[in-house]
């Protein structure tokens, strides 16, 4: 692995605060991420989408164990240095923007004995944008493995009742099993982050534990838009009338009084089925 402090210096670059670059330059734990993304005995099938490719530290190291790789970089100095560096290798590079880009086409349709894997070191400044990006393709990809920030990785792992379960937590568990894979210093990366950070594998579930509609999307957002208020506060207006919510919430088995932290994802996916039209038409 040539260091990327090396080849910034060599190109006359320099990290971006704007990008919020901060590129890993710890080979072994690039190594640990490679193999958490393309296990060995996937080498050589895996489909592989990376986001933010940087200088490529974990790029090259994907290019070598899987079938074929597509690096997202948005900076385009960046791009002109991969794809010099990565010439000759299985790697794709693309300028682009992972906030708006077509994933979905990008890690293509299902081959049988093909993984398709999304992967990244994530900006902490668009870490939950991206990771309700990876919720949005969840049916197309096999495995998920994103460096974030060690808190929002303590979050994802969280369980209902605590404080650090909300909105994004449910959001992601309801469609993928979460797994922590290592802790990174900050001294893994140039320039060093004011924080440790972690990779979390987020495995897809089949079928998910709760289908996405837009009632269950806004029970959540209400719930942990308002953590201090009961569900009945905070949920208030959602439905015609009380009688209509307290009819709703008695048919998902929730209680009205509890508040949106004690809620798993079965029970919002519970409460936005009893408010589907199918049973209350005169749902606002």
């Amino acid at each position: 692995m040539t260091d990327p402090r090396t080849l910034l210096r060599m190109a006359g670059l320099r990290p971006k605060k704007s990008f919020g670059q901060n590129f890993l330059v710890a080979e072994p734990i690039a190594r640990a991420i490679a193999i958490a993304c393309v296990p060995d005995d996937e080498t050589g099938k895996a489909r592989v989408v990376e986001i933010g490719a940087g200088t490529g530290a974990l790029t090259r190291l994907l290019a070598e164990r899987s079938r074929t790789l597509v690096a997202i970089e948005r900076d385009r100095d960046l791009v002109t240095l991969l794809e010099s560096d990565l010439a000759g290798t299985r790697a794709q590079v693309i300028e682009g923007d992972a906030r708006s880009v077509d994933l979905a086409t990008l890690l293509g349709e299902q081959e049988p004995d093909s993984p398709r894997i999304l992967c990244g070191n994530l900006p902490y400044s668009i870490t939950g944008l991206l990771l309700r990006r990876a919720v949005e393709v969840a049916k197309h990809v096999d495995r998920v493995v994103f460096m974030v920030q060690d808190e929002v990785a303590h979050r994802l792992a969280a369980t209902p009742g605590g404080k650090d379960w909300g909105a994004l937590t449910v959001f992601v568990h309801a469609a993928f099993r979460v797994r922590r894979v290592l802790r990174a210093p900050p001294n893994a990366f140039h320039p060093p982050p004011q924080v440790t950070s972690a990779v979390v594998e987020l495995l897809p579930l089949r079928p998910p534990r709760a289908e996405e509609t837009e009632p269950f999307r806004m029970l959540i957002r209400r719930a942990f838009g308002a953590r201090r208020k009961t569900l009945r506060n905070a949920w208030a207006g959602i439905a015609s009338d009380p009688a209509a919510l307290e009819r709703a919430a008695s048919l998902a088995g929730i209680a009205l009084e509890a508040r949106g932290e004690t809620l798993d994802v079965e029970a919002f996916a519970r409460m936005a089925s009893a408010l589907d039209e199918r049973h209350f038409p005169d749902v606002s």
